[in-house]
């Protein structure tokens, strides 16, 4: 019998498949994100050929099925190909920095289903396991729509990022009141309130410039920032909930343990 080179670095993980899709880590060659991604395709097994296919050059460390079930296919050590052109507080090579995992969800285009529960709880414990082996802060435990907010929209709005939290998975803080007369601002308005948050998004680690002027960037990485804290509303329009949110999630990142900011998990 022939061993795979790939070997299961988790005790969740159910099955080994290995991809051809990986190369080096470049930078400290440590992992220190977790990038979560939806497979947004209508077949779970189709989605995997597609990570172990040469010719897609797309791949992911982990696939989760809806069943719980956890799919190997790159190592830790290695860097997938998953996050595309993407960026993050200062870094544009995210597959370096990063642990990639795809969640088994059709996605938005072929009718974004809830997200069940088993395959939720395999989720945070593959994430609990990978924070034995990296020091990853609980604010770099990332959807996909963060990094690439112009490109994508997974896992997006029905993922629960709260749940996941209260499990020790990343990072949430209850999202502001949405305030039916409260101020807001679309596409093409200009205010310093809409700098105030440009400002605020860059400081979390968004790919926005302070210019006052809500443009397409903005507005993306604003829905972006409320598909993961705000899932309420996701509109990308600029709103005292939306400030308010953010400025909490700041602060509740700020407070972290010195340790965990940059690890511990």
């Amino acid at each position: 019998m022939v061993l795979s080179p790939l070997r299961a670095e988790s005790s969740v993980v159910a099955e080994v498949r290995p991809s051809p899709n990986h190369s080096e880590r470049k930078g400290s060659g440590a992992p220190d994100m977790i990038i979560l991604h939806y497979t947004g395709m209508p077949d779970d097994r189709g989605a995997i050929n597609h990570l172990c296919n040469p010719a897609s050059q797309v791949s992911a460390h982990y696939v989760v099925l809806q069943d719980g079930y956890v799919v190997q296919l790159v190592a830790e050590a290695r860097r997938a190909w998953h996050a595309g052109t993407s960026f993050w507080a200062g870094e544009s090579d995210i597959n370096s920095r990063s642990i990639g995992i795809e969640v088994a969800n059709p996605g938005h285009d072929h009718g974004y289903p809830d997200f069940p529960k088993r395959q939720v709880a395999a989720v945070i414990a593959l994430c609990r396991s990978i924070f034995t082996r990296h020091r990853i802060a609980a604010d770099r435990v990332l959807g996909h729509s963060d990094v690439a907010p112009t490109r994508k929209r997974d896992p997006g709005e029905k993922f629960p990022w709260k749940a996941l939290a209260d499990s020790g998975v990343g990072l949430w803080v209850k999202p502001a009141p949405i305030e039916p007369a409260g101020s807001t601002f679309t596409l093409g308005d200009t205010n310093p309130a809409i700098a105030e948050v440009q400002t605020l998004l860059a400081n979390y680690g968004y790919d926005v410039a302070a210019s006052g002027d809500l443009d397409g960037a903005t507005r993306d990485a604003v829905a972006a920032f409320q598909r993961h804290f705000r899932p309420q509303r996701v509109d990308g329009f600029v709103d005292g909930s939306t400030t308010a949110t953010l400025k909490s999630l700041i602060a509740a990142r700020d407070a972290q343990p010195q340790a965990s900011k940059r690890g511990g998990g």
